[in-house]
Order: C-alpha cells, then sequence, then structure tokens
C-alpha cells in the first residue's frame, strides 16, 4: 500500500495543494486534495489493530441478524438515515419518517430523511450486485438523495459548476474552500478508481474514501449523506454485509471528533483519522446487536402482555404481532388487507393492542380524498429504537 519513491509528507502537513480562485471579483484560496493514487496511506500497527477491531465487531454483528432479517434491517437502515440527516441538521419525528417512507406523509423535513434512507438502499443494492462505483451511480444517489427538496433542480444529480465551501459565508470567512469546479470530475475519477480496488483493508478503505469525498464536496448540496452512504457501500461490498451498522449513530454521538479526525486526514495524518473511523465503525457495529437484542426483548415482552390477558392463540391479535417491526405504524384498513379480516375486526384487534400497550394511538392518516380518515396507531418501543441515541425520543 505504500507509495515508494514519493516524499512521504509530514504530519500537519497539507495533503494537497493551495490554488488562487477569484470569488466575485475578489482573491482567495482553494484546497485541492492530493489524489489517493498519489498519497502513501501506510498503517502503523495500532492503525491497523484498530481497523481489524472494527471489521471484526461488523462480523459479530452480521452474524446477530439472521432471523425475519428484513424488518430488522430497515429498522437498521432507517436509524442510520435519521442519524446522518441529523448531523446535516435535518431532523424529523420518526413517526414522519416512517410515513414518508410509505408515502402516506407530507411536507418537509420528514421526505428528506426518508430520501436518505433511500439512497442507502440503493447502495447496498448497488453493492450487493458487484459492480463496480461509476459516476453515473454516484449521481443516481444525489438524484435520490434530493427529491423533494429545496436545492435547485439543475444542482441535482449533478456536479458542481460553481466553487464551493465549508462553514461561513464565502471563501472568504469558511472552514474550508473546496476544490475549483473545473478539478471535480477528475478528482471523483481518481476516487471512484480507488475505492473500486480490493487490496486496501476494507475499514481504512471507507474510512478513506468518505474522507477523500468530503474534501472534493463534489456536489451544491448533500455531501455529507452521499459521503456516508458511500461508507454504506464499502462496507457492505467488501465484507460481505447484508446491511452496514448505523455508523452514522456514531459519528451524530461525537461530532466534534468526526470534524477533527477529517482535518487531520486533510493535514497528512490519516493515521489519526482512521483510528477515530475504525472506532465508530465498531461503535455501529455494537449498537447494531444492541438493536436486535432489544427488538428480542421487546417482541417478547408483547407476548408475555398477550398471554397474561388470556388471548385465544388462533386470535388476530396475535397474527398482528407478526406484522411488527416490519410496519411500524398500521390502520386498520392495512391490517383487514394484510390478516385477510373484516373492517370490524381489524378495529377490535388495533383496540386490543392498545390495551395491552403494544400499540398506541397516535392521530390520523393524512389524505387527499374525501371520507374519513383511517387512524394510525404505532408501535412506539420500536419507534424509540428507530430514533436511537443520540436522537432518542
Amino acid at each position: 500500500m505504500k507509495n515508494q519513491g514519493r516524499r512521504t509528507p509530514s504530519r500537519f502537513e497539507l495533503a494537497g495543494e493551495e490554488v488562487p480562485i477569484v470569488w466575485r471579483g475578489r482573491r482567495a484560496t482553494a484546497i485541492v486534495p492530493a489524489r489517493l493514487a498519489d498519497r502513501d496511506l501506510a498503517l502503523d500497527p495500532a492503525t491497523a489493530a484498530a481497523a481489524a477491531t472494527a471489521a471484526a465487531e461488523v462480523t459479530r454483528a452480521a452474524e446477530s441478524l439472521v432471523v425475519d432479517l428484513e424488518p430488522l434491517a430497515r429498522l437498521l437502515l432507517r436509524s442510520e438515515g435519521v442519524a446522518s440527516s441529523f448531523i446535516e441538521g435535518v431532523a424529523a419525528p420518526v413517526l414522519d419518517v416512517v410515513l414518508a417512507e410509505e408515502g402516506s406523509g407530507s411536507g418537509e423535513p420528514a421526505a428528506w430523511v426518508a430520501a436518505s434512507l433511500g439512497a442507502t438502499s440503493d447502495a447496498i443494492e448497488h453493492a450487493a450486485s458487484g459492480a463496480p462505483l461509476d459516476a453515473d451511480t454516484l449521481l443516481g444517489w444525489h438524484r435520490r438523495l434530493m427529491a423533494g427538496s429545496p436545492t435547485p433542480e439543475r444542482f441535482i444529480g449533478r456536479f458542481r459548476d460553481e466553487q464551493g465551501w465549508i462553514g461561513g459565508t464565502s471563501p472568504f470567512d469558511a472552514h474550508l474552500v473546496t476544490p475549483p469546479p473545473d478539478r471535480v470530475e477528475g478528482l471523483v475519477a481518481d476516487l471512484i478508481e480507488w475505492v473500486n480496488g480490493d487490496g486496501v483493508d476494507p475499514i481504512v478503505q471507507a474510512a478513506v474514501a468518505h474522507a477523500q469525498f468530503e474534501l472534493v464536496h463534489p456536489f451544491a448540496d448533500g455531501n455529507g449523506r452521499i459521503g456516508r452512504v458511500l461508507v454504506g457501500w464499502v462496507l457492505v461490498r467488501r465484507l460481505g454485509l447484508l446491511v452496514p451498522p448505523p455508523v452514522s449513530v456514531a459519528i451524530a454521538a461525537d461530532t466534534g471528533g468526526y470534524a477533527a479526525g477529517l482535518v487531520q486526514f486533510r493535514m497528512s495524518d490519516h493515521l489519526a483519522w482512521v483510528r477515530w473511523f475504525a472506532g465508530a465503525v465498531a461503535a455501529g457495529g455494537r449498537a447494531q446487536r444492541e438493536l436486535i437484542a432489544e427488538v428480542d426483548r421487546i417482541e417478547e415482552r408483547w407476548r408475555q402482555r398477550l398471554r397474561d390477558r388470556r388471548v385465544r392463540a388462533d386470535a388476530a391479535a396475535w397474527r398482528a404481532l407478526d406484522l411488527l417491526p416490519r410496519h411500524l405504524v398500521l390502520t386498520a384498513p392495512a391490517l383487514a388487507a394484510e390478516l385477510h379480516v373484516t373492517p370490524k375486526a381489524a378495529i377490535d384487534t388495533l383496540a386490543r393492542l392498545v390495551e395491552a400497550g403494544i400499540l398506541t394511538e397516535v392521530g390520523s392518516l393524512a389524505t387527499s380524498g374525501p371520507g374519513r380518515r383511517p387512524r394510525l396507531y404505532a408501535a412506539a418501543e420500536l419507534l424509540g429504537l428507530a430514533g436511537s441515541s443520540p436522537l432518542r425520543g
């Protein structure tokens, strides 16, 4: 992995170059990161050990995801999407996000959070296919992410054609002035070529790919979320996962460490960044195992509540439990269709589940047509998991 014959930059030396730009008639300076093909990314023993520990934690988490995979995977992805959006200042009640995913919600920002989950799902499907990453795929993730956002259409699904920066109001007071737009496509091409390789440790590859993506900042908006989608793509592809761990939950819990690590990567200290990132991945793996274990505990509590109420074994309430956590929110029409029972039987079943403390009535479904709006019933305990720390509640 070490590039022989090239001078190794010292720590705290910019890994790249400063280039002059002109912004609204005034001179400024932008940072162009070194191409990954040109960086010495060798590991020391401590960093290699941290990456190995993270990979082992993720593998343990994957092994716990063996029963009723689809709904558990959906819970994990929702947790990741909520946290990734929260990092960018986009937050919404988890109930609204679930409704937006199912096409039943209305308004923002729940739809934007749901779009983040959709982009991650697209990335997982692509990684599972074994196809290499290319620019068109990256642009497709961006279109999915930004659907319904207030970002102007000309910036969606396209690399930026204007100067960008991070923090501040202009390049003159920004935390980081990103590469000029004429350098973006070349830097993205270098990143894509590097991330398609298999000669780098998977955790290191995810860490470096994410950091480089954030430095390039190829889009006018949505870079942070797409950068974390890229993390999921790498981990699923390289580790053979069915679903990535919710790494964004760990990042959201330490945004200061996250920002500092990206600066360290920019200043040639890739080792400190990889160690921090490996810790976040390991924490994501532990969060995944804890979430799955908690779902098991919740479902057992539900079963005990029905047993305590001496609900008949053939009652619809027992079959309704099987719909959770696949459906965190139910209505009587939806339950009647799923269980093939009458509307009255569905209403009675929902009432019984409310009495048992399994579901909570949370309002009415917003509809555009005439007639009475169906009442909404939520599995509040599972919704709490979907928005777990640091977003719990």
